[in-house]
């Protein structure tokens, strides 16, 4: 290495940024340092002699993540980096977002959001990042290989997620040089082959992961898995287990299908309207002004390319409160905003809501009014009318919204974002059978995603696009079974 790193590295990250093997594929543990290693060693092959990296993945905010860690590692060095932004456009006219760095030497490294388009047409070393979250994940493939033909570096790393994508398939189908498992190695010197590293949260603590919780206190993995309380989700994110398919309602490969790489699920307006909400409710505890309007003018130059749908799955204590707002275009709902609210106080919760519902692009809302959700449910229709539908989740009304779910996406009906936490949420749901012949939809619950929270929110943001905008048309009842009836119009 050219120096020291900023932060130590442990024994795995050492062993992983030593390793030089032309092909190089590591499935390491959730939170295992594995972008932060690798672009490490990007960054050191970088400064030792003048090359390229084009560092592909699963979107444009992942990208940029990827991109200010090789940053940060050139900083930690003291390199005099040039960092530039700039258009990358696809051959049918897709622009995409180019994240570059410079070294003095001449190096770049070259960020981009994975697709074929993207992955093809360069000479330089490739980097995968998240590889099982690719969309296309083979098309990339066939499109980027011939890009190291001449003497260039691949390095893959990934957790898995389920068994059909290309990331599965180089990992136990590829001809392997050498394996590495916790602290053991094995060369086995295949023609072709890859060095493979894999790495679980068990052997990430004993070569050196040190784990704490949010007072800085040491906890083991036990304490992590018990607080998942899902135990494929253990064994996938954190034992590096490929999950089986088979019990999941919707798919890797079907949410793969509708992943789109280009749309952000965090853009920074969203935050800033939870730090305005928040602040609004400081003044109201202080003055006890019942008029203190929501922070609508946070959105005022946000540009909504079409009609606003909103469904809000509604947490306090124990899940998330997530707003999912899908606009419509040409369709199809993409993905404006995933909004995360984890134990926000209601007062919030519903000045953002209301913020949001207040624009002149919005349409339609579904609002889980089970349980705790029903003064928020309540209060926004009786502030927006009739574009604003309660939905309690009774069993039929839960089976109804996960299968108009489903059918949206297998209809390739909606974009959404690339992205871990999303994913593991709308792939956690199963479908259980039930004594009386219907079917039971419901998840473990986890601190990233709640319970299933993510799912619910988007399978709302389809009901209210598909929903009659006529009051007199729709049929949908807050409670009971004749629910089904009405909430499968449109559909």
């Amino acid at each position: 290495m050219a120096s020291k790193p900023a932060v130590p590295l442990t024994g795995y990250q050492r062993r992983w940024a030593k390793d030089r093997s032309r092909f190089k594929i590591g499935c390491i543990t959730r939170q295992g340092g594995k972008s932060f290693g690798s672009s490490l060693e990007v960054v050191d092959d970088c400064m030792e002699r003048k090359t390229m990296w084009v560092l592909l993945s699963a979107g444009e905010r992942q990208s940029k993540e990827l991109i200010a860690k090789c940053a940060m590692h050139a900083r930690a060095y003291n390199m005099a980096i040039d960092e530039m932004e700039a258009e990358f456009r696809a051959q049918d006219g897709t622009a995409y977002k180019q994240l570059e760095i410079v070294f003095p030497n001449g190096s770049r490294i070259v960020g981009l959001p994975a697709n074929p388009d993207t992955a093809r047409g360069w000479s330089a070393n490739i980097l995968l990042d998240e590889f099982a979250l690719h969309r296309d994940s083979r098309e990339i493939w066939k499109a980027m290989f011939p890009t190291v033909t001449r003497g260039y570096r691949i390095i893959v790393i990934s957790t898995f997620k389920g068994k059909n994508n290309k990331f599965y398939d180089l990992f136990y189908n590829a001809p392997t040089l050498q394996r590495f498992e916790g602290t053991n190695h094995e060369y086995l010197g295949e023609r072709g082959g890859w060095s493979k590293h894999l790495v679980t949260i068990h052997d990430a603590v004993e070569m050196g992961l040190a784990l704490h919780d949010d007072e800085g206190n040491t906890i083991e993995p036990e304490d992590l898995r018990l607080a998942l309380d899902d135990e494929e989700a253990w064994a996938e994110e954190y034992e590096c287990e490929a999950s089986d398919e088979a019990s999941a309602f919707l798919t890797h490969d079907l949410i793969t299908s509708v992943q789109d790489v280009k749309l952000n699920d965090k853009p920074d307006w969203a935050a800033k309207l939870i730090e305005a909400a928040q602040a609004n409710y400081a003044l109201y505890k202080t003055t006890k002004d019942e008029a203190i309007r929501p922070p609508s003018h946070i959105l005022k130059d946000v540009l909504i390319p079409g009609d606003l749908y909103v469904g809000m799955d509604i947490g306090r204590k124990k899940d998330l409160s997530v707003l999912w707002l899908d606009i419509e275009v040409a369709n199809v709902l993409r993905t404006l905003a995933v909004i995360e609210m984890h134990k926000m106080p209601f007062y919030v919760q519903r000045q953002v809501l209301f913020a949001i519902l207040m624009h002149r692009a919005f349409r339609r809302a579904c609002i889980d009014e089970s349980g705790i959700g029903l003064n928020l449910a309540e209060s926004a229709t009786d502030r927006f009318g009739s574009s604003v539908e309660g939905v309690s989740f009774s069993a039929a009304n839960k089976e109804a919204i996960a299968n108009g779910l489903k059918q949206n996406f297998e209809d390739a009906a909606s974009a959404i974002p690339a992205g871990s936490t999303i994913r593991n949420s709308l792939h956690s749901v199963k479908k259980y059978a039930t004594a009386t012949k219907h079917f039971r939809f419901d998840a473990e619950r986890s601190d990233q995603t709640g319970h299933a929270d993510h799912f619910w929110a988007k399978g709302l943001s389809v009901l209210a696009y598909s929903s009659p905008q006529n009051d007199e048309e729709w049929d949908f009842c807050t409670s009971g079974a004749p629910a089904a009836n009405g909430i499968m119009r449109g559909y």
